[in-house]
């Protein structure tokens, strides 16, 4: 409804434009043949191009009228105002004709009445002045200026006052306002934007603060329980919620409230396993070797928690006591089929062959499987290598936005 009512707006807009552009133009010229008749004394061609003009422009109104035909009525309208403008500048001194003004503001009738062909009327304007330039030089019509020598000043006022009103009262009010229109609109659209993103920001922090409350009642949960087997289990859960409130924490802090910068993001969440979950063992580093990519959240949560199941499974089981450890992370992208292949690998002990990641008990190793089956893609281990190693490939799933198309309908 809104979406219709914006293009009938539009279309009453164009039509309002068009015949006004029609009636001040017909009008003029009727006006300015009678002035060269019996005011300049300017017979033949001249005069009869303005009374043309006036009547095949007022019959283009009335075809108008009956058919509602607003682009082709448009068209033919700058179409008479470009060949009469020309015929006129071509037969009252060439180059040097004042009425070559006239054909100059035409160009800007071309424009507001018929927009899909102002490139072209555009290019034709000035091919038609090179043209008219290219004739004067060659002498050609500087034999045939219909104008009189005595009534050359005088022509030459009218025609400036002509391209003057053209200019301002017929086209300049209306590109004035909307200008005005536009830029009212600008702002409107801009204080818009930064109302939802102070909203979206709010948001992210609050989904913040909430995963960071559950965190910590996770947290209280596990140091008040006896079970090692519980407390592993309700640290390996909060590990989890952290990896989420980590990107909701970095979208409301970055200028980009839709996309996360994953190098960074990773860095931040390692520092924190290793803190959280290796706290017998200090001799294992992570190497991280992710490009300067930014992931939508819809790519970003799930592809984080796989990494944060690996690397924690990798902590917790992979490595013997005073094992200098080693966890490789690398992240490639192949522009030519727009996926992502992830590699994470380690240098611990490994886990049976035999244990499939599909088929496992263990919830990490499902997990890892579900999640690299939301990115749309498959993990597989890699068994050449020592330890463990998972060899991911996905794409960035991409969340339903609303298109521009659609944005601008409402």
């Amino acid at each position: 409804m809104i979406k219709s009512s914006k293009i009938d707006h539009r279309i009453s807009n164009q039509t309002r434009l068009l015949k006004k552009f029609i009636y001040n133009s017909s009008g003029l010229s009727l006006v300015f043949g009678l002035i060269c008749m019996f005011v300049l004394r300017i017979d033949g061609v001249v005069p009869t191009v303005f009374f043309g003009f006036s009547i095949l422009n007022l019959l283009n109104l009335v075809h108008f009228n009956t058919y509602g035909k607003l682009a082709l009525s448009a068209v033919v309208s700058a179409t008479l105002s470009f060949i009469g403008a020309s015929a006129i500048t071509l037969l009252s001194g060439g180059i040097n004709s004042p009425f070559i003004f006239v054909l100059i503001i035409i160009v800007l009738g071309g424009y507001v009445s018929a927009r899909l062909f102002g490139k072209i009327y555009l290019i034709s304007t000035v091919v038609a002045i090179l043209i008219i330039y290219g004739l004067s030089e060659a002498g050609i019509y500087k034999s045939i200026n219909a104008v009189p020598e005595a009534s050359r000043d005088l022509f030459g006022l009218l025609s400036l006052l002509f391209s003057v009103y053209m200019l301002g009262g017929v086209f300049g009010r209306d590109i004035l306002k909307a200008h005005q229109t536009m830029s009212d609109s600008k702002g409107k659209i801009e204080n818009r934007i930064l109302e939802k993103e102070r909203l979206l920001r709010t948001v992210h922090h609050r989904v913040k603060n909430n995963l960071q409350t559950v965190s910590s009642l996770l947290n209280l949960q596990a140091k008040n329980s006896t079970n090692e087997t519980i407390k592993d289990l309700v640290m390996s859960s909060q590990n989890r919620v952290n990896a989420m409130a980590m990107i909701h924490e970095m979208l409301y802090l970055r200028d980009n409230l839709s996309k996360i910068e994953f190098n960074s993001y990773i860095k931040e969440l390692s520092e924190y396993l290793i803190k959280s979950t290796h706290k017998e063992n200090k001799n294992v580093v992570i190497n991280i070797d992710i490009p300067d990519l930014r992931l939508g959240i819809d790519t970003a949560i799930p592809l984080g928690l796989l990494i944060n199941e690996a690397v924690t499974n990798s902590l917790k089981y992979g490595f013997v006591e005073n094992i200098q450890g080693k966890i490789d992370i690398k992240l490639e992208k192949d522009d030519s089929n727009k996926t992502y292949h992830l590699s994470i690998s380690d240098n611990g002990v490994g886990f049976p062959r035999d244990i499939e990641l599909r088929t496992s008990t263990s919830l990490g190793l499902k997990l890892i499987h579900n999640l690299a089956r939301q990115l749309k893609g498959s993990v597989k281990r890699d068994l050449s290598k020592k330890g463990t190693s998972y060899n991911v490939r996905f794409r960035e799933i991409t969340a339903p936005y609303l298109s521009d198309k659609e944005l601008r309908s409402f």
